[in-house]
């Protein structure tokens, strides 16, 4: 099959019977950015608990992390891993973001999608996947966020290789997702109100979850979720599941 229209299949397959992911789970865009930073090399159960120490402690705003010194700052994320490094990396943000934008995070969101990825990929301790995760889930960007889960379910569909940059990857499933951004229906179909069980990567609604975005932010936002979901669930790094996936009937074996 045509990759563009497998990837478009794929949407289709797990929408419907997972509906809403609410992913990103968050209160405000940069407990979104804190999260991007957090969450690398770890689980999300980490994060989450190093989230609720910044805000048990009220700093969980870009004043809070300038005033917190950086030791305090390592103790309340030591649950995310690597605590020292992204503590630092906290602190690089905040710097950044009061001087070229007196603090603002409304003005840096603002910003056009070349200038601003341009940007944050020059910072230290952001890659590709965490620059587009900002500008997915912080600044509603239209930018489809590539993580492992990704590359994992598209190499064993053979749809990618090892060899397939990021960037590659990102155009292909922003190519094929975009159509979808025109179809009313496709959100109606899955509410998920009948389904028991797993649920892809399903959250509760949260105030950044259920922000207003365009229909293009939105079908990139569903489909990151839903990835996430098959990769925890179902095509996992060892022993993958693929008799219960729902996406088994597009593997090369299947058809």
């Amino acid at each position: 099959m045509d990759p563009v229209r497998e990837i478009r299949s794929y949407f289709v397959a797990l929408y419907g019977p997972w509906g809403p992911q609410h992913w990103w789970p968050a209160h405000t865009p940069f407990e979104v950015i804190v999260g991007a930073y957090l969450t690398q090399n770890t689980s999300w159960t980490n994060v989450e608990r190093a989230l609720h120490s910044l805000r048990g402690a009220r700093l969980l705003s870009v004043a809070g992390i300038r005033r917190t010194p950086l030791p305090r700052l390592e103790r309340l994320i030591r649950s995310a891993g690597y605590y020292r490094q992204k503590a630092r990396r906290l602190k690089t943000f905040v710097t950044f973001l009061d001087r070229s934008y007196a603090g603002s995070l409304t003005r840096l969101l603002k910003q056009p999608l070349p200038k601003l990825r341009e940007e944050l990929l020059a910072l230290n301790g952001i890659g590709p996947e965490t620059a587009d995760s900002i500008l997915l889930y912080a600044g509603n960007h239209p930018v489809f966020v590539v993580d492992a889960y990704t590359r994992r379910i598209l190499e064993r569909h053979r749809l990618a290789t090892p060899r397939t940059s990021y960037e590659e990857i990102r155009a292909m499933f922003e190519h094929a997702l975009q159509p979808l951004a025109g179809e009313a229906l496709v959100f109606e179909s899955g509410s998920g109100a009948t389904v028991t069980g797993v649920r892809g990567s399903s959250h509760p609604p949260s105030r950044m979850s259920t922000a207003g975005r365009t229909a293009v932010v939105q079908v990139f936002n569903e489909m990151h979720g839903l990835i996430v979901g098959v990769g925890k669930h179902y095509c996992k790094t060892s022993q993958p599941s693929c008799e219960q996936c729902p996406l088994r009937k597009f593997l090369p074996s299947a058809q």
